[in-house]
């Protein structure tokens, strides 16, 4: 397995471009299931997860044409094969999100349980009571959830969902399923993350009608079909919002152009309050900062507030910063498995269940340390991008599953990291 070697200690300055979203790019793939006419992507990132999706659109039957431009042109004309088997999707959770798509366009679907990163249960519930809500019949049986219309029926209903927890998959499951449904659906208590308005944008695009997409209450007015598209994916906002927090921690002048600062208002703030300086520039953000930053508490919530996927990453910040901070951690039961090896590099952390307690230090330590999930890998990157000496870093395949070419841009900043094959 491939591994990087950081040698730590230097500023970073220059540009960045940011990549197009993960977890814009994802359900976006799906979203070309429901139409036989071709839907042409364009930057797409490079990813692990990336290539597994379209491999497994692929063995449904779809055309996936994609450039080294990051430019993807499906065609769901050819789909044969309305099935995600385990083997191509448990290393990705997001292969559920083919159940929706699938189910409204083809009135039946066999979807496999979603594997993806060890850090706390996913429950797909939601995802199968607001399918049933439209009428879907749904079992889960040897690992797979099958999915077929009613005896007679030729479309899902619309309906009025609410889910018991703000669930990104599951909105963008029943926005997709929506729009091909018959009449209007009503998704009360939907996630809000900017990944959502681009996908409805895009759906809008192929002719579907949406409405109140990116506020809590969206509505959608089922077409008999959609059409193709062109759409660019959104730049990935938790990749900016990485390498804001690796400037922070080294210090350094960075422009990461194609980041959105409204997209990373709670993380933007606490920077701030930090002490770096972060400003929104005509086509991106620029991050200054010296010296050691102040220390940060806060809490992960749903958006618009500070996202779990920024949790570790900022720990690490926090980590050689001055004072005392407290993160808690309210959305995945096990997001602090990175702490362990965080201590390893001589960070002074304490948990007491969903609270860390994060005592700043001057500096940290190389060491060897093993990455546990995608964005632990992140924080151990910013840990040994401040860290004196040596730090290798193993089990990146995780960083691969979400960060498109990162040890090469951060080199283009001034880092000193290299991969080991």
């Amino acid at each position: 397995m491939d591994k990087l070697l950081i040698r730590g200690g230097r500023p970073l300055h220059g540009d960045v471009a940011i990549s197009g979203a993960k977890n814009a790019a994802l359900p976006e793939l799906c979203a070309c299931l429901l139409t036989a006419e071709p839907v042409t992507l364009t930057n797409v990132p490079k990813l692990q997860d990336v290539a597994t999706m379209l491999k497994l659109i692929r063995n449904m039957g779809v055309s996936a044409e994609r450039s080294d431009e990051g430019v993807v042109v499906l065609d769901a004309s050819t789909l044969t094969n309305p099935e995600a088997p385990y083997e191509l999707v448990k290393t990705m959770r997001a292969s559920v999100l083919a159940l929706g798509p699938l189910l409204a366009r083809f009135g039946h679907a066999k979807v496999s349980l979603p594997g993806g990163c060890a850090i706390g249960s996913r429950p797909v519930d939601q995802h199968i009571k607001g399918l049933t809500a439209m009428g879907a019949e749904i079992v889960v049986e040897h690992g797979y959830m099958i999915a077929k219309l009613p005896e007679g029926w030729t479309r899902l209903k619309g309906a009025r969902i609410a889910t018991d927890m703000v669930t990104v998959t599951g909105t963008e499951n029943f926005l997709m399923a929506a729009c091909l449904a018959d009449g209007e659906t009503i998704l009360e208590n939907a996630a809000q993350e900017p990944e959502i308005p681009d996908l409805a944008e895009m759906l809008i695009k192929m002719g579907a009608k949406i409405e109140g997409h990116g506020t809590s209450r969206i509505r959608i007015q089922g077409v008999d079909k959609l059409h193709g598209c062109e759409h660019q994916v959104v730049a990935d906002r938790i990749e900016t919002g990485t390498f804001l927090c690796a400037v922070a921690a080294t210090g350094g002048d960075v422009l990461l152009r194609h980041g959105r600062a409204e997209h990373l208002e709670a993380v933007v703030e606490k920077l701030r309050d930090a002490g770096a300086t972060v400003t929104a520039v005509d086509g991106g953000i620029r991050v200054q900062s010296q010296g050691r930053l102040k220390s940060q508490s806060f809490r992960t919530t749903e958006y618009p507030g500070f996202p779990t996927d920024m949790q570790a990453q900022f720990m690490a910040l926090n980590c050689i910063s001055h004072g005392t901070a407290k993160v808690i951690e309210t959305i995945f039961e096990n997001r602090f498995m990175h702490v362990n090896e965080m201590v390893r590099l001589g960070a002074n952390i304490q948990i007491d269940g969903k609270v860390s307690v994060v005592e700043g230090v001057e500096k940290l330590s190389g060491a060897t340390v093993m990455a546990t999930d995608l964005r632990a890998s992140a924080s151990l990157v910013i840990a040994g991008l401040v860290a004196d000496g040596d730090t290798l870093i193993e089990r990146i395949y995780h960083l691969d599953r979400g960060y498109d070419q990162m040890e090469a841009k951060l080199r283009g900043l001034g880092a000193d990291i290299e991969r080991i094959k």
